[in-house]
């Protein structure tokens, strides 16, 4: 598992059976929540056979989730892991996450570096540069590592929006909270107290990109 000190914002657990809930109390994530649980929006990371011809009865689509709004200051990064939030909640050891949806709410003009690197046993397979309004999403079972950032305003802040996407059996999925926010911070105070400063993609959660890694 990789360093998250001094990165980690506002989160949330939440299933199918809490989602609306969820978008009734923060309406603005719907459009994202729509997008990022799509089936054609991940059909690029199935096997290449599932692609053709449609994925296997027995697949179980994504019903639980962990949302959390990633906060990143110059010369901070998160070191390489794979993510496993769920893994003790739902009382499944070896969890790991079908797939994972990053969005990139806002990055501070004039940076250098804050790369994200996808890793299959520790060999790079993927390298995404961030940019606000870009969707990123990848198998959840790949490494990945964010680099820092240098450069940019002084006490600048990257604000990314990272949702955890599993698939449970009911038992496991019985462990799990309908919805549960993680976090005393408010995700609506951190938008109000950064609206001046954010690009109108990030105040809309605009999704003007999209990038695959398989």
């Amino acid at each position: 598992m990789g360093t998250f000190q001094a990165s980690r914002g506002f989160a949330f657990i939440f299933t199918e059976a809490g989602r609306t809930t969820l978008e009734e109390r923060f309406p603005f994530l719907s459009d994202y929540l729509a997008l990022v649980t799509s089936p054609a929006t991940v059909r690029g990371l199935l096997p290449w056979r599932e692609r053709l011809f449609g994925p296997r009865p027995e697949r179980l689509r994504p019903n639980a989730f962990y949302v959390n709004l990633l906060l990143l200051e110059a010369g901070k990064g998160v070191g390489r892991h794979i993510d496993a939030t769920l893994q003790d909640p739902s009382g499944v050891p070896d969890a790991v996450p079908e797939h994972v949806s990053v969005l990139y709410l806002q990055v501070p003009s004039g940076v250098h570096g804050g790369a994200l690197r996808m890793l299959r046993d520790d060999r790079p397979v993927g390298q995404v540069h961030p940019r606000p309004g870009l969707l990123v999403q990848f198998r959840g079972d790949l490494q990945h590592e964010v680099q820092p950032f240098t450069g940019g305003p002084e006490g600048a802040l990257r604000a990314s929006l990272v949702c955890e996407q599993y698939a449970f059996g009911e038992e496991a999925l019985a462990r799990l909270p309908p919805f549960r926010i993680q976090s005393k911070a408010g995700f609506g105070a951190y938008l109000d107290s950064h609206r001046d400063r954010e690009t109108p993609e990030a105040q809309k959660l605009s999704l003007n990109g999209r990038r695959s890694v398989s």
